[in-house]
């Protein structure tokens, strides 16, 4: 499915296609994820909830949610957050919401 890799050390976002959750978990390098919603279609940004813990290079911030440290994926979810699928949005659409710090 169609979700976004964000790297905050680059500063960029690329689209890429995942299988499932563990190719989430690879791409952020931790097994702790968490989520938060970004939008009003179901997608969904996901990172590692010990990234200030561990002290992760590169921050990002979309919209007024918390700032994240390390790599994030935005992807579409359904079901209550059980199943992902393709992401709404898209690259430009990401990037205007988004800032790295």
């Amino acid at each position: 499915m169609k979700a976004l890799l964000i790297t905050p050390e680059t500063q960029s976002i690329e689209e890429i296609q995942i299988s499932g959750k563990e190719d989430i978990v690879r791409l952020v390098g931790y097994e702790t994820l968490e989520s938060d919603e970004v939008g009003d279609q179901g997608d969904r940004l996901f990172f590692d909830e010990e990234c200030f813990l561990r002290a992760t290079p590169g921050r990002f911030q979309i919209d007024n949610l918390i700032p994240v440290s390390g790599k994030g994926v935005v992807v579409g979810v359904a079901d209550d957050g059980a199943t992902l699928k393709d992401i709404s949005m898209d690259c430009d659409s990401l990037r205007s919401r988004l800032k790295f710090l």
